[in-house]
């Protein structure tokens, strides 16, 4: 392990000056563990100077002794350490398990804090957690499902054109039952190519491939059309509905108008789909001077309180929602967080369960 230079060499022992650790027996105990930790560690001392680093950081950086007592900004020099330099800066600031790619075949978890005794900072401590395996493990995970979907999506574009085909009795004449077990084969299919199209977008999302066509837009105009197609729905469930906008003209926004509908339809499908007969929806939108604010509240099934955590991940379904056999495969609010932080915006909700949840975005102006 590198943790000083030799005393025998004229320069000053600091295993004896340690800030942090009087006894010197412990001392070497915790030197010991701090050897055998899978996880890097660098501690840098109040001068900003790197005073230690264990076997695990520099097997991971390929690192030698000339490291030490280097500063954060001459890491610029090497080239697998600049990237850690240009994340954390001259001052080095703190982050919690950012993620970071060094090389293509190397991408670390990297968590930096301030030590400190007393309120007094004495340095910093670097953690890095190599996740290349994980990462490489997902990326495979999204290449299959990539590659999955878009072979799926061919041929069930052409069963659902086969079975509109017959439908339409362009091949002849069909009786009410034939009818029926068409519709039926026609709606699951329907179902099974928003899948296919639901797992497209977590493909995009998970490859950074998130907003494509960014222009200024009227937000409102867009909630209105994605409004008008739901109307059969909303009267089908006899649900009472509001569209509440501020009264002043709202400055239009700069955003993917694709992806921002996808956005209000996931919302608004949810809204209907978990809400229960002659209940009520009200979208709100209004702005401030710096953002666009929208909320969508439903009198639906809630979300159990003990799931809420895990409402934005992917594939998560309410206990609640899943015995009520309603449709759904659990990648909508998933795709909604993430194109509304690729915006720049913020995503939350307010729920109980029996009586209804209600979601909100904020989107910066500027």
């Amino acid at each position: 392990m590198i943790n000083q230079k030799g005393a025998g060499e004229g320069e000053e022992d600091n295993s004896s000056s340690s800030p942090f650790v009087d006894d010197q027996e412990k001392k070497e105990e915790i030197l010991t563990i701090i050897d055998n930790l899978a996880d890097g560690l660098m501690v840098f001392n109040k001068e900003g100077k790197l005073s230690l680093i264990n076997p695990a950081a520099q097997k991971i950086f390929e690192l030698k002794k000339e490291i030490l007592g280097k500063s954060i900004v001459e890491f610029s020099n090497f080239p697998n350490l600049k990237n850690l330099f240009y994340l954390l800066g001259k001052e080095i600031k703190e982050v919690f398990r950012k993620e970071l790619e060094i090389t293509k075949n190397l991408i670390l978890e990297i968590t930096s804090l301030p030590l400190l005794k007393e309120e007094k900072k004495l340095g910093s401590l670097i953690i890095l957690h190599d996740i290349t395996r994980e990462k490489i493990v997902e990326r495979m995970k999204t290449e299959f499902v990539s590659i999955s979907a878009h072979q799926l999506r061919t041929p069930l574009s052409e069963i659902k054109w086969t079975l509109e085909t017959l439908a339409k009795e362009k091949l002849g004449k069909l009786t009410k039952e034939q009818k029926e077990i068409l519709e039926k084969a026609y709606d699951s299919n329907k179902r099974m190519l928003i899948l296919v199209d639901d797992l497209l977008d977590v493909v995009k999302i998970e490859e950074g491939r998130r907003l494509y066509k960014l222009t200024f837009s009227n937000l409102e105009e867009v909630i209105q059309s994605v409004i008008e197609s739901y109307q059969e729905k909303i009267k089908e469930k006899q649900i009472k509905f509001e569209f509440r906008v501020s009264s002043k003209k709202l400055p239009k926004i700069k955003i993917d108008v694709e992806k921002m509908s996808l956005v209000i339809q996931n919302l608004l499908d949810n809204a209907i789909r978990y809400n229960l007969p002659g209940g009520m929806i009200t979208i709100t939108l209004n702005s401030t001077e710096k953002e666009i604010e929208f909320s969508i509240e439903d009198s639906g099934i809630g979300i159990p309180e003990d799931q809420q955590q895990n409402v934005f991940e992917k594939f998560f379904r309410g206990s609640n929602a899943v015995k009520m056999e309603t449709e759904g495969n659990g990648l909508g609010l998933f795709i909604v967080k993430n194109i509304i932080e690729a915006h720049n915006g913020k995503i939350w909700f307010q729920s109980k369960e029996g009586k209804g949840t209600t979601f909100y975005f904020k989107l910066p102006l500027k």
